[in-house]
């Protein structure tokens, strides 16, 4: 395999003590000076599941920091079985390398977490941004497909379930999706980075019991950005409509042609505008 053109690809893996003994994997890489932009990632993601082209172009106007929570991958400890405990591992790492303010972006799940730090240390997140994701509790959301639930539910997913859960079964959609998929090749055919069926369980245990930060919404009075594919399969995109009605201080954006991965599908859109909120 050739050189990756991608930094992302070539940034170094790090690691940082925890407080409980654990062992942070992270790697931190773009522009220094500016509030790193700290980023939680989805329901059996790990930070090898980023799109290389989508983090060099956040890369090129700011710091990306990309990591493993506590007992996931590359990271020694006790995988999280509740949400909260997502956030407490986030803010242990973000503690752990001593930075005095970040900027969060989750997606999927990683954006419920996101919206979990800024709740739980306001002062520590200058500005949020929730992609593809939910407050959680968001009334009458309308529940995924069976389809969804039956792919979600596999031990292993393969390309065509990646390809049905994030884009939409459109031509261009499809082209999209499978050149996502073959630049995250470049990381995971070295790294082979998994999450491992015990934190998986505790993943969807988390999932499933979370009463969601559907009623907290109004103490998130930072600056949100909230950002979701039109066709989202996995997390309807009522759930970023109905986020706008609640958040004090919040831009929403809709991609008519894109679902969950719409980041992957759009990521030099998608990424001039979280520059441009960011900045």
């Amino acid at each position: 395999m050739s050189a990756s053109p991608y930094l992302a690809d070539s940034a170094e893996t790090r690691y940082v003590d925890g407080p409980e003994g654990e062992r942070f994997a992270y790697r931190r890489f773009g522009r220094a000076g500016t509030a790193p932009l700290v980023m939680h990632l989805r329901l059996r993601g790990t930070m090898d599941h980023w799109d290389p082209e989508l983090l060099d172009l956040l890369a090129a106007e700011r710091e990306v920091v990309v990591f493993d929570n506590r007992g996931l991958n590359a990271s020694t400890g006790t995988p999280a079985g509740t949400i909260e405990e997502m956030v407490e591992g986030s803010l242990a790492f973000i503690q752990a390398l001593a930075l005095p303010q970040v900027d969060v972006l989750g997606w999927s799940m990683g954006g419920i977490v996101a919206q979990g730090v800024a709740l739980a240390a306001p002062g520590l997140v200058r500005r949020l941004v929730v992609a593809g994701s939910s407050a959680g509790g968001v009334p009458d959301l309308p529940a995924p497909p069976p389809r969804t639930q039956q792919t979600v539910g596999k031990p292993v997913n393969v390309d065509e379930d990646f390809l049905y859960l994030f884009f939409p079964e459109t031509e261009e959609a499809r082209a999209a999706g499978l050149a996502s998929l073959r630049r995250l090749d470049r990381r995971l055919k070295t790294s082979g980075a998994v999450v491992g069926p015990h934190a998986v369980r505790g993943q969807l245990h988390a999932i499933n019991t979370f009463k969601g930060y559907w009623e907290r919404q109004e103490e998130l009075t930072l600056p949100v950005l909230v950002a979701n594919g039109a066709h989202d399969v996995m997390i309807h995109a009522y759930a970023t409509y109905a986020m706008s009605q609640r958040l004090p201080n919040v831009k929403v954006i809709l991609y008519s042609d894109a679902g969950h991965g719409f980041l992957f599908q759009h990521p030099e859109d998608f990424a001039h505008e979280v520059n441009r909120f960011l900045s």
